[in-house]
């Protein structure tokens, strides 16, 4: 078996660091960076802190520093391009030149349109020598799924969308009754919640909000930061004593119907009201929530990846409205029969009229089965 280059061995390493970054970094790029001395010694890395922190460069030449090397003449293996503007932070490209930094090895390009071969280029033109995998490089896709939701945010200018559905193995997700506590596993729920804590934010529906009061945050692993709620509801219905009303969290309720008193109380706990109302191919008014326009508009709020817990009704919308991206499904060996189905998308009259997906992968979780699908082609930008 062929061994990994050095260089392939230090990228791995670096994105390790980036990896360590999962449910830290949002809105920014999880993004790690190793430093390596010109006697091949790592003398320091890193990965990008909470939003309005240090990057993951300027975190390894801090390492370095702390631990007495000089990082005159070493190369750097960074899982993103350098940063070349002043946003929350200073350039990551000119922290690289003025520390002495020799050559910069890169797994990707970034897509923010402030940057996009500028840090490149301005490292380049200081002498520092650049290389750049090619996108096809297996590290340079692993560097870019890892950052998808932000890839998806600064080229299509929405969030990648991914929906998580718990089901019985014949597709149901709550029975009849409304009973669907549990139907997956401890374990399940556990993974679910790791899907969660690595989003931005999480969307559910009015329906889900009265029937099961969810909190709709991340309790059952640690996280350093609770994505954002969004929560669509036409008729503004989201009650004032709901439990996702946290401390500090952002709350994004998208509404229809007009109510002024209602949106001063729930903007009162914190929350942001957003008035999109939909219409038909004809221009009339539906009466619900134009969704497509809610999905731009988290893009603009900074939303990289939104993670979809709702109902079958709302699931279906958003499946025939071709917003959702990727789908991670639990299913259960248990068979529950009649009841609430994953998404209301029917009837089709035609077979290519389905919705085709990409197995990303399989693994049991618990005793369950977990599916991530990917819907084919959405990942092409």
């Amino acid at each position: 078996m062929e061994q990994p280059s050095r260089k392939d061995q230090q990228l791995r390493l670096a994105l390790g660091r980036a990896e360590s970054a999962l449910r830290l970094t949002s809105p920014n790029p999880k993004v790690g960076c190793l430093l390596l001395s010109s006697t091949n010694v790592i003398i320091g890395q890193g990965h990008t802190q909470r939003a309005g922190g240090p990057h993951a460069e300027v975190m390894a030449l801090r390492d370095a520093v702390a631990q007495g090397h000089s990082v005159v003449g070493a190369t750097a293996y960074v899982t993103l391009e350098p940063c070349s503007h002043h946003g929350r932070t200073g350039p990551c490209c000119d922290a690289l030149i003025a520390a002495g930094i020799k050559k910069v090895v890169a797994t990707n390009l970034d897509p923010n349109p402030l940057v996009s071969g500028q840090g490149f280029a301005r490292l380049r033109a200081a002498g520092v020598e650049v290389e750049v995998l090619a996108p096809t490089d297996p590290l340079a896709i692993a560097s870019r799924e890892l950052n998808i939701g932000f890839f998806s945010r600064m080229v299509r200018k929405t969030p990648w969308v991914r929906m998580k559905v718990a089901a019985s193995l014949d597709g149901t997700t709550a029975l009849d009754n409304g009973a669907s506590q549990w139907i997956t596993s401890a374990e399940a729920r556990a993974d679910g919640h790791a899907w969660r804590a690595r989003s931005c934010a999480i969307l559910t529906g009015i329906g889900t909000v009265l029937a099961d009061k969810p909190r709709l945050d991340v309790r059952l692993l640690e996280t350093p930061r609770q994505p954002h709620l969004v929560v669509v509801d036409s008729d503004l219905q989201t009650p004032l004593d709901a439990p996702f009303f946290i401390a500090g969290r952002a709350v994004f309720i998208y509404a229809v119907a007009q109510n002024d008193a209602k949106q001063a109380a729930l903007e009162a706990l914190g929350a942001k009201v957003i008035y999109l109302p939909g219409h038909n191919a004809q221009g009339q008014p539906t009466g619900k929530v134009d969704l497509a326009a809610m999905v731009k508009d988290l893009g603009q709020r900074e939303i990289n990846e939104l993670h979809v817990e709702a109902g079958f009704k709302l699931n279906g919308s958003l499946v025939r409205e071709s917003l959702v991206d990727e789908f991670v499904v639990y299913l259960a060996p248990k068979l529950l029969g009649q009841g609430a189905g994953m998404f209301n998308i029917g009837p089709l009259t035609e077979l290519a009229q389905g919705v085709a997906l990409d197995f990303k992968s399989t693994e049991m979780v618990g005793p369950d089965l977990r599916i991530v699908a990917r819907v084919q082609g959405r990942d092409a930008f």
